[in-house]
């Protein structure tokens, strides 16, 4: 088994947790009676200022509060609610800005009261610092001077004191005073630069501890290789932090969701769930596919709610017949081959043919990065009917976003890109009286809402070309559509 190298484009993807890229949260989920979106917008660097908005999909709120709660600090821990404030102009959007202290994984617990009564929820987050916020060249220079002029200034005056400090009114310094003053002013210089070199090898350790704490997923290795004829995928986590992390929990019932996207077209698509094979490695049987280089992008959770994307790339050899004894695919395992992503989009509404006939349109609006919207489709049976679908491993759809370069990678489901097993970890740990409005059917109604239709919140966080997958359940069987798209500059 041998370690495979990343492109460059995934090394600049890579500090964002749970997803490639995309580091903002989405949720939609109902608090109590009122349904409502939450996004999250983590900030880069720790500590720093999390933005919350709130926006009320039905009925009206009187007060939105918002709390961060870390991981191991637990309710108990928490500071008490910020109240989110009315953006003005509007009846229905909260927003409010949180401070998060710790690179940790935290829930934001959201309170809305109104006349509907009151009712929470919580949306789990991972906070990382994600790169170094440098200072802008002109402070650089402005304190540069300021720190040059008080140096000359601190030595200036340690010569005149020594010099002149004793003097009466109108005496000349003598000699021997010019010469001390010169011996403690050479002195005060080396004494004063002693300590800018102590202040600087205490920043630079200061700024190498912050730069070793920038977030990196776990290093894997991943291979694929023929078994009884059937392709076998392989992933091990081969990384010395693993043991200082809490064990991985299930999310969907599954520990591993893994998508293989194969470059550079993008023309085949699989998303499998390796089962374990000894400490920290898994395997997955693959249903049959095309020779190539795949990307692979595995989304685990720990049971501190702390999700993580583990990007690799992987060289996938052709398929062979399957003989006795070759292992099997997990029932819930998907893939679609498609065409390659072509260079040019046209206009207007997207249809994608599914699996068995049926049909998939997506009711594209006009895309631009960093601007919130809606991704709705709608899946139809060939007589162009709706057609009733099927919870899919508790969601009632899934989605895989993918820039075309592999900067962006997203799992999105209806109720938006937070981690389900994280949300049902968190809740555990809120305390029964802050748990009163909350509503815990939320997920059950994500998998049964509405016969035909799927929406998922998302942003766009760069411009550029995009893949999209979106994957259902009908008659026991998983349909995936293919979309592609071009997303303008905001």
């Amino acid at each position: 088994m041998r370690k495979l190298i990343l492109p460059i484009a995934f090394l600049l993807a890579i500090p964002s947790a749970a997803h490639v890229g995309s580091p903002n949260v989405f949720f939609d989920g109902e608090a109590g009676p009122y349904p409502v979106r939450v996004i999250v917008r983590p900030p880069e660097a720790i500590p720093g200022l999390a933005e919350i908005t709130v926006r009320i999909r039905e009925g009206k709120a009187d007060r939105v509060t918002v709390r961060p709660v870390q991981w191991q600090a637990g309710v108990e821990g928490a500071p008490p609610p910020d109240v989110a404030e009315l953006v003005p102009g509007t009846r229905d959007l909260f927003t409010a800005e949180l401070w998060l202290m710790e690179a940790s994984s935290y829930s934001i617990d959201v309170r809305v009261e109104g006349g509907a009564g009151q009712g929470s929820v919580v949306v789990p987050v991972a906070a990382l610092p994600s790169r170094i916020l440098e200072m802008p060249p002109g402070m650089g220079a402005i304190l540069a001077g300021l720190g040059l002029f008080l140096f000359l200034g601190a030595v200036t005056i340690v010569g005149a004191a020594v010099r002149e400090s004793t003097l009466g009114p109108g005496e000349v310094p003598d000699d021997g005073r010019q010469r001390r003053a010169r011996i403690v002013t050479l002195t005060a210089v080396a004494l004063f630069a002693l300590v800018l070199y102590g202040g600087k090898v205490w920043w630079d350790s200061v700024d190498a501890r912050a730069r070793a704490g920038i977030y990196k997923p776990f290093e894997v290795e991943t291979a694929a290789r023929l078994d009884a004829g059937r392709q076998v995928l392989r992933l091990v986590i081969a990384d010395e932090r693993r043991r200082d992390w809490s064990p991985l929990m299930p999310d969907h019932g599954k520990l591993v969701h893994l998508f293989l996207l194969r470059e550079p077209g993008l023309d085949a698509f699989v998303h499998v769930h390796p089962v374990p094979r000894g400490e920290d490695a898994f395997e997955a049987a693959l249903p049959p596919l095309p020779a190539g280089t795949y990307r692979a992008y595995a989304d685990v959770v720990h049971e501190s709610g702390f999700p993580q994307t583990l990007v690799d790339t992987v060289e996938i050899p052709a398929p062979g017949t399957p003989r006795a004894g070759a292992p099997e695919p997990d029932p819930d395992d998907s893939s679609r081959q498609s065409p390659p992503l072509p260079s040019a989009f046209a206009a207007g509404p997207r249809m994608s043919i599914l699996e068995d006939g049926s049909t998939m349109l997506w009711h594209q609006a006009p895309l631009a990065a960093g601007r919130e919207t809606d991704l709705r489709f709608e899946v139809r049976s060939r007589e162009g009917h709706p057609l009733p679908l099927e919870p899919y491993m508790g969601m009632l759809s899934h989605a895989a976003i993918t820039r075309d370069d592999g900067t962006v990678f997203v799992h999105l489901h209806p109720m938006g890109s937070i981690n389900m097993a994280a949300q049902q970890a968190f809740e555990k740990k809120v305390a029964p009286s802050a748990r009163s409005g909350m509503d815990h059917s939320a997920h059950a109604a994500h998998a049964h809402h509405g016969p035909t239709v799927v929406s998922f919140p998302y942003e766009f966080p760069q411009p550029g070309r995009y893949r999209i997958w979106v994957q259902v359940k009908s008659g026991g069987r998983v349909l995936t559509g293919v979309f592609d798209t071009e997303v303008g500059a905001s």
